[in-house]
């Protein structure tokens, strides 16, 4: 098993509701694709470096987690299908960080 860490960015125009589900969504397929979520952190509605769809904030969401890399691609498959992601970004690590993050502190 690799380790990953990803960032979500979500459509600021999604309400809470909508939001927690298509994160559980994500943590799901995850779970059922013999993965393991390691740890997350919601770091909020946050300032984009550039406008994305004509949108200048979004939802960031950081998750940890324990995958196979075969399964990786079905993954991004499955995540290149979903309207409300703006934008994704793995990261293999050898090691995952620390939580909280810099940013997950940056708002409090």
């Amino acid at each position: 098993m690799s380790k990953f860490e990803i960032v979500l960015i979500f459509s600021p125009e999604l309400n809470k509701q909508v939001l927690d589900s298509e994160i559980d969504k994500f943590k799901n397929f995850i779970s059922s694709n013999s993965g393991k979520i390691v740890s997350e952190e919601n770091w909020g509605l946050r300032d984009l470096s550039y406008n994305i769809k004509k949108f200048k904030k979004a939802f960031y969401q950081f998750i940890q987690i324990e995958i196979s890399g075969q399964i990786l691609d079905k993954v991004k498959k499955d995540l290149n299908q979903n309207d409300d992601l703006l934008r994704y970004l793995f990261i293999k690590v050898t090691h995952h960080q620390e939580l909280p993050t810099k940013l997950s502190n940056e708002k409090k």
